[in-house]
């Protein structure tokens, strides 16, 4: 009676139990965590370790000296700002942008979504030489700019630029599946409702893609902290005005300053993975509001 229980399809029984724990366990388990954790040590840890062993070889006193001089100082202003700055243009441009290409139909989409992934494709210098041509005091934007009094090229100003050129595409293409996905029939509903258009953005459509814009943001920060090839043309790399951070870490490589040039990578990458951190825990905390709502 009991074996017919635990067998019987009501109850679920033992071949139930047993369908769901061969569920929960990814096959082959035992392989793939062990190939996962070696690419993982041979690709990330051991580079990383190898950077912090490095660091190690300084005193207290010479990391605190080789990672905060003025020079150091400014370009972490620079660096990380600028990043800042790019990415929060990005999170609208590109917004905007994902949902044109979603939304409307116009001539020439094929041609401006092919654009989109234009700088993955583009070598970085290049898009650096190119943009250093256009804004360049006599160049082609750069002229009628300098006329009004504004230059862009060889500034602060010029590093903005040239990460938001190489950071748009990350917020498209992450924002751009999760509107196609999205379901209409809720903003038809809202409409009927009464919403404004407004109101149905910020109350349907937003809850919705606020993780997706989170993950693109993050996406195009971190890519904008790391730049150096399209920055370097444009950037002027002036000490304490337009000299990013990865500049710094070249300098002293050149110079032979191994440890100096890992003591700044180290506080970049510190930097970087607790910015990370936070922007993944907003994502969860979105997540679990939706969920909670839902």
């Amino acid at each position: 009676m009991t074996q017919s229980l635990l067998t019987s399809p009501e109850t679920g029984g033992v071949s139930h139990l047993k369908r769901l724990k061969q569920q929960r366990v990814m096959p082959g388990f035992g392989l793939t965590i062990g190939l996962t954790m070696l690419y993982l040590s041979l690709i990330v840890l051991i580079p990383l370790s190898a950077l912090f062993f490095k660091t190690f070889t300084l005193s207290l006193d010479d990391f605190w000296a080789a990672v905060s001089s003025p020079r150091v100082m400014a370009s972490y202003r620079l660096t990380f700002g600028a990043a800042l700055l790019a990415a929060l243009f990005n999170l609208v441009t590109g917004l905007l942008l994902a949902w044109v290409l979603v939304r409307y139909e116009f001539p020439g989409k094929k041609l401006v979504d092919a654009l989109v992934d234009l700088p993955f494709a583009l070598p970085t210098a290049v898009a650096g030489i190119a943009l250093t041509a256009l804004l360049a005091p006599n160049g082609w934007l750069g002229a009628p700019l300098e006329s009004w009094g504004i230059q862009i090229a060889f500034t602060p100003a010029g590093v903005v630029v040239a990460l938001i050129f190489i950071g748009i595409p990350f917020v498209v293409r992450t924002v751009q599946p999760v509107l196609e996905d999205a379901e209409k029939e809720l903003e038809e509903a809202a409409t009927c409702l009464g919403a404004s258009p407004l109101q149905t953005f910020i109350k349907v459509i937003l809850p919705t893609i606020t993780p997706a814009l989170l993950t693109g943001f993050a996406m195009a920060f971190a890519r904008a902290i790391g730049e150096y090839g399209s920055v370097i043309f444009i950037a002027g790399n002036m000490p304490m005005v337009s000299e990013i951070t990865s500049l710094i870490i070249i300098g002293k490589l050149e110079q032979y300053d191994f440890a100096g040039a890992t003591a700044v990578a180290v506080v970049m990458l510190i930097g970087s993975f607790v910015l990370l951190m936070i922007i993944n825990l907003l994502q969860a905390w979105q997540r679990k509001r939706a969920g909670m709502k839902s």
